[in-house]
């Protein structure tokens, strides 16, 4: 008697992962539908050969959509939108293999699964020019900063030897990729009517190089560049007026101011003369002989 047995395979293995654990790490500037992890990496495999469906999640809220799988049945790992540094920094992900669709019309069929751990780390890219401080940002993300220009005076005739001071303060710009915080080098690259002013490269200190004889104004531009990457650079404007020298200080056109103030008077009350008009808020004011019309 010839007896044939035929064995049938039963499904009694999950899906193996090679690596159950994967880190990565994605510049910043990477562009959209780039391979991060290829498919040959994150294939799994299955001792009953069965075909193997992938589903992908991010475990990091408000990072879901940057990061995608070509298919249901191919893992390979995508991005499918494009980065921004100061959104977020890190997302792990989980990559899911089922020896059955989720979808599965039987439900009775016992769905085997495996999960990988996929950790994307993000790099800051060189993506912005120099900031000159201070600035306004103007968006939640910190993407733009818009600075007011810089204003500074010198007296005619007269040789300044020291770093002349500006409002609202010095020229100071930095790198905005902070991570990156490339060195800036500064440069006056217009207005410098017969080159009277110098700017310090490394230091951004503007200095006078000549006297300025009449009383015209400059309105200077500096540069500021980023020492690897001339391309990133930004331009402020610096207006320095040249005016007449202080010889005078100011005086008061009285020595003493009398005035009177009411019992019971709220706060921000006027203050009024006192003697002949009571009526009158006392007023203090004071002169300059080198400013006339001041």
């Amino acid at each position: 008697l010839e007896i044939i047995v035929t064995v049938l395979n039963e499904n009694d293995n999950s899906p193996v992962f090679a690596q159950p654990n994967l880190s990565r790490d994605v510049p910043e500037d990477t562009k959209v539908d780039t391979a991060i992890v290829a498919r040959e990496e994150l294939s799994a495999s299955d001792a009953d050969l069965d075909t193997i469906y992938y589903e992908l999640t991010t475990t990091v809220q408000d990072t879901d959509g940057y990061f995608a799988i070509r298919g249901v049945n191919n893992p390979e790992l995508y991005l499918q939108k494009a980065l921004d540094y100061d959104k977020f920094n890190s997302t792990t992900l989980l990559l899911y293999a089922r020896d059955m669709p989720v979808t599965s019309p039987d439900p009775s069929n016992t769905t085997h699964t495996a999960t990988a751990t996929i950790t994307i780390t993000i790099k800051q890219s060189d993506t912005r020019a120099p900031w000159f401080l201070p600035c306004t940002r103007l968006h939640s993300d910190n993407s733009v900063c818009i600075s007011s220009p810089y204003s500074g005076r010198v007296n005619i005739s007269e040789m300044s030897t020291q770093p002349l001071l500006l409002e609202p303060g010095p020229i100071y710009a930095v790198d905005p990729d902070y991570t990156i915080s490339d060195r800036i080098m500064y440069s006056i690259v217009g207005g410098n009517t017969d080159e009277v002013f110098s700017v310090g490269a490394d230091t951004g200190n503007l200095t006078m190089k000549k006297i300025v004889t009449s009383p015209d104004s400059f309105l200077l531009q500096v540069m500021a560049t980023q020492v690897s990457n001339i391309r990133k650079y930004s331009v402020a404007t610096v207006e320095i007026k040249v005016i007449n020298k202080s010889n005078f200080p100011p005086y008061f056109e009285k020595g003493v101011y009398n005035g009177m103030v009411f019992v019971g008077l709220p706060q921000r009350s006027f203050v009024y003369q006192a003697g002949a008009d009571p009526s009158t808020p006392l007023v203090i004011t004071a002169l300059d002989q080198d400013f006339p019309d001041v």
